[in-house]
């Protein structure tokens, strides 16, 4: 077994365009990092606590990920919490962060 597989709950330094679907909007942002269970997205406007939206990030293919904001940082940006995540997201997440792992 020569897998890879990543830490569970660490975050890796990873920075990328995402666009966040608001109702009729699209916001763009970029990531600060990334893991297993959500991401940091960097943005002088972030959403309020709770928010639920979709993500379009960038992981190998663009994935479009359900997400809610769990932690604002005023000016800089938010932590977001992936949710709902289907087996097939959450298999291309493990394989993407193995790959940011292994750097």
């Amino acid at each position: 077994m020569n897998e890879h597989v990543p830490v569970r709950g660490l975050r890796y330094s990873y920075r990328t365009d995402v666009e966040i679907g608001w109702g009729a909007e699209v916001l763009k942002c970029v990531t600060r990092d990334i893991g297993d269970m959500g991401m940091f997205i960097e943005t002088e406007d972030p959403l309020w606590l709770r928010a639920e939206f979709t993500a379009r990030v960038k992981l190998g293919e663009i994935l479009e990920i359900d997400c809610i904001v769990r932690r604002v940082e005023p000016g800089k940006g938010m932590a977001v919490e992936f949710k709902d995540l289907p087996e097939a997201e959450r298999e291309q997440i493990d394989l993407f962060l193995g790959k940011l792992s292994r750097k």
